[in-house]
């Protein structure tokens, strides 16, 4: 593996390609045998240090269409907490379900699932007929992975009935030194970027983008408030950039000063600090508080000048959605991508059918909304949202923190990068960036 690392931080493809793949490699994984361990437990009271492991697994072979990259740095998201956490069920039931699609949808099957839907890194080995791609290309990899069998996804992968996420729903994900991913998942790597910055926009950033500005989401236009909760987190971060970029205008709901910092050094204008002015949505476990609902409606007019959101960026779920339905403007949109405080949603049905408000589920993006979302990133109109970066042997604490809510934007993972700010190949065009992607940073940012 040192080998590898050489040749990749030498830049020299040709060595890479000429070079053997290792029979084993070191990835963050969940034992199938332990799927129990967190019976009676209260999803807060759930520590995935106790869940997670750092093992060492069989390297895979790339099968028809396939690649495997040496991961040089990963990414943390929500669904490495759901699945360290066992919720919302076990993943190994879609590994299973998987498993008995086909022979080479077999080999994820284990009991041991590789976590993680991020990568940084090289092309390593291809399977027959990947023609896209070679080793020694720099890559980064989207985590939608299709079969593309059946008609319904032709319009819209997304609507495959096949459609899973990378390193979720499957095996061999980033969160390792080796990945296995379906070669239409891998991008180029923006070439400005380090390792590290690189890998933190793939799930968050394409994600975003088809739930704001796609025809598949909200269709934002310019002039639109957009309601963004949590916008200094790993999603509302990258909705932030892409609502100031399409000239809307953003109203940011953080947690703290420091988050509401963040999303000024953005260029947002329009910031609420729910906890510092103490919104409380539910009075008990049943029951919602529609008081508090009318007060952030209040709140939002007094910011934008007397107008409703256009849109509102739901993913917290439970917690925020009744809130999210009664604020949204007459004829608005709620477009939800996720229910990180809980599935089951709660709202006054008034306010959506006597106003003719939408709600739009959206989930990840299909390729061209992926690829267009990295192009953003290459081209210097979105940037990372990195706040820092761990090695994989400190993976477990990164995702105990994320699940308990002391991050912000998104935590790396360096898996074979041996220090953070490696892998830049254009310094000049990074530095006509470098105070934006280094606006999250809560640690300095590593010399290039």
């Amino acid at each position: 593996m040192q080998n590898i690392v050489e040749a990749i931080q030498a830049g020299e493809p040709d060595a890479v390609a000429a070079l053997p793949v290792p029979d084993h490699y070191r990835g963050i994984t969940l034992h199938a045998d332990e799927v129990a361990m967190f019976e009676g437990l209260g999803g807060r009271d759930k520590d995935p240090r106790k869940s997670l492991h750092l093992d060492e697994v069989a390297t895979p072979e790339p099968a028809a269409g396939e690649v495997l990259i040496a991961v040089m740095a990963s990414g943390i998201n929500h669904n490495t907490v759901w699945s360290s956490i066992f919720e919302p069920l076990p993943t190994f039931q879609f590994l299973a379900r998987y498993g008995r699609t086909s022979p080479q949808a077999a080999r994820h099957d284990l009991p041991y699932h590789v976590l993680g839907s991020d990568l940084a890194g090289v092309v390593l080995r291809r399977g027959e007929g990947v023609t896209a791609w070679k080793p020694g290309d720099e890559v980064v990899a989207h985590c939608l992975s299709v079969e593309l069998h059946h008609p319904d996804g032709h319009g819209d992968t997304m609507l495959d009935p096949e459609q899973r996420i990378w390193g979720f729903e499957t095996n061999f994900g980033g969160l390792a030194e080796l990945a296995l991913v379906k070669a239409n998942q891998v991008m180029p790597k923006p070439r400005h970027l380090t390792w590290e910055e690189a890998a933190a926009s793939g799930l968050v950033n394409s994600t975003a983008y088809r739930q704001l500005v796609s025809a598949n989401g909200a269709r934002m236009k310019q002039g639109d408030n957009v309601l963004i909760w949590g916008a200094s987190g790993g999603l509302g971060s990258y909705a932030t950039q892409l609502a100031l970029n399409g000239g809307a205008t953003p109203v940011c709901v953080v947690s703290s000063p420091q988050k509401a910092e963040v999303c000024r050094r953005m260029g947002a204008e329009l910031v609420i600090d729910r906890s510092a002015e103490g919104y409380r949505f539910w009075q008990d476990e049943h029951t919602q508080d529609v008081r508090e609902w009318r007060r952030l409606g209040a709140r939002i007019r007094e910011l934008t000048g007397g107008e409703d959101p256009d849109i509102v960026f739901e993913h917290p779920g439970r917690e925020t959605f009744g809130a999210s339905v009664y604020v949204a403007r007459r004829g608005g949109t709620i477009v939800s991508c996720a229910s990180t405080s809980g599935y089951e949603h709660s709202y006054d049905n008034r306010y959506l059918w006597m106003h003719l408000k939408r709600i739009i589920g959206t989930h990840f993006a299909n390729y061209r909304e992926a690829w267009e979302a990295n192009r953003l990133i290459t081209k210097g109109r979105v940037h990372p949202t990195l706040s820092q970066a761990v090695p994989l042997e400190q993976t477990s604490q990164a995702v105990y923190d994320m699940h308990h809510n002391r991050h912000q934007g998104k935590v790396g993972v360096l898996c074979l990068a041996p220090r953070p700010g490696l892998g830049v190949r254009d310094p000049e065009f990074r530095a006509r960036h470098e105070e934006a992607i280094n606006r999250f940073r809560t640690e300095p940012a590593s010399d290039q």
